[in-house]
């Protein structure tokens, strides 16, 4: 799957068209979930679509410690709360996320880390 019409490569330790974690500062998980939200062409989320997707760029992160191949969702739980806190996302997991506005500039910051470093 392509992110933002751009094509992933493989890189060595990580799945098969799976972008690695980015050199340049990523400051973390919520990052990361901003840019999956933001890879979604109607920029909207059910929790269950989250966790496949956050879990399918990013296996390394979002696995279960024992279980590699099985994602985690409570991986995302601390940080979604924790984003919608900080309000780049509304939404909940009986409802869909979103990003707001501020959501959505710090996600394109983030998607331009990627780009920069040529991961995608």
């Amino acid at each position: 799957m392509a992110i933002m019409g751009i094509s992933k490569i493989s890189v060595p330790g990580s799945s098969p068209g799976v972008p690695a974690m980015p050199r340049k500062k990523v400051n973390s998980i919520n990052d990361l979930i901003l840019f999956v939200l933001y890879s979604f062409t109607d920029g909207k989320s059910s929790f269950e679509r989250l966790v496949k997707e956050c879990f399918s760029q990013f296996p390394q992160v979002f696995s279960l410690k024992d279980y590699p191949q099985l994602p985690d969702s409570r991986k995302l739980d601390r940080p979604l709360r924790d984003l919608r806190k900080k309000k780049l996302i509304k939404g909940d997991p009986q409802t869909l996320f979103s990003l707001t506005t501020s959501g959505k500039r710090k996600a394109e910051e983030i998607t331009l880390t990627f780009k920069q470093r040529k991961l995608l």
